[in-house]
């Protein structure tokens, strides 16, 4: 999986990453302000970035916990241009199907490569500027809005370069569709090329890639998929005062009220159980006809009624 780390679409699951084709050597000088709250969160990432759908279990952990200390501001970072490269055993998208399937077993979240084998896409530009487009409506819709598009890349197989699915997943989320068309036509573009060029002020290399920052821009960055632990330690570093927010589960719907769809992996995470555990209740709940469920060869995605 990492015979060459220079390969966007061969994400290293050693190192939890998916590295750009070449970036040149650039001088870090970038800055991060906070804004509302005590620490801020850039976390770059790109919808079709297998190594961000693995922290996504970490990452809701840490909004459920820390979130009254914490924004992040999402930034898109462009991992697959296009296909002008032939590196690493990777010339074309057909290429990418079993490494994908690698990369599920790995992360243990459901990911169906087959999307490279029946409906490619040509570039994740179209779904960066979208999401881009959603931020300047919503900021808290464009998060529901890029999850979805991961659900339906990842479990649906759809490609999310295409405007017709990016709609679909818009309607979703609560995006006025005609407002999310015209900005995706107009500024998002832009936008997105603002969010590449900070991203070289900042060394990025990669995705994710998480730049922990204070009001005294004491900066700390987790690069690639990293344990919970890793992710909260580095909140604590730069604001020791943080209190952490248990989350209580009399009842094992009521994670569902704030996420609607959950895998194992990040029930498991969220609630401090093991994964089979998790699958266990899970399952219990879809039997008794209190979830709905969608599988994949390679796991299953759970969601209310």
């Amino acid at each position: 999986m990492n015979q060459n780390k220079t390969n966007p679409l061969l994400c290293d699951p050693v190192t939890g990453t998916c590295e750009m084709p070449a970036v040149e050597e650039l001088n870090k000088n970038g800055s991060i302000t906070t804004e509302n709250k005590p620490v801020k969160i850039v976390y770059y990432t790109d919808p079709i970035c297998s190594s961000c759908w693995g922290i996504e279990p970490q990452l809701r952990k840490l909004k459920l916990e820390y979130g009254a200390y914490i924004d992040i501001d999402y930034r898109m970072g462009g991992l697959l241009p296009d296909w002008s490269y032939n590196s690493g055993g990777i010339s074309k998208p057909a290429d990418v199907a079993h490494h994908w399937d690698e990369a599920s077993l790995h992360y243990q979240m459901p990911i169906d490569g087959n999307v490279w084998l029946e409906d490619p896409m040509d570039s994740s530009y179209p779904s960066c500027i979208a999401v881009k487009a959603a931020q300047i409506q919503d900021k808290d819709k464009a998060v529901k809005f890029m999850r979805i598009l991961r659900e339906k890349l990842y479990l649906e197989k759809k490609n999310i370069a295409k405007w017709k699915n990016i709609a679909q997943a818009a309607q979703l989320s609560g995006l006025d569709l005609n407002q999310l068309k015209t900005d995706y036509d107009d500024n998002a573009e832009n936008l997105f090329k603002d969010d590449l060029n900070y991203a070289k002020t900042l060394g990025v290399r990669g995705f994710p890639t998480l730049f922990f920052s204070d009001a005294s821009n004491n900066q700390l960055t987790l690069y690639g998929s990293k344990p919970y632990v890793s992710y909260e330690n580095a909140l604590l570093a730069l604001y020791p005062e943080a209190k952490k927010k248990h989350f209580i589960n009399e009842n094992p719907l009521s994670l569902f009220e704030i996420y609607p769809t959950l895998a194992p992996k990040e029930y498991a995470v969220i609630l401090d159980t093991s994964y089979a555990e998790a699958s266990a209740i899970l399952e219990q709940l879809f039997e008794q006809g209190k979830l709905d469920k969608k599988s994949i060869k390679n796991g299953s995605l759970y969601s209310r009624k």
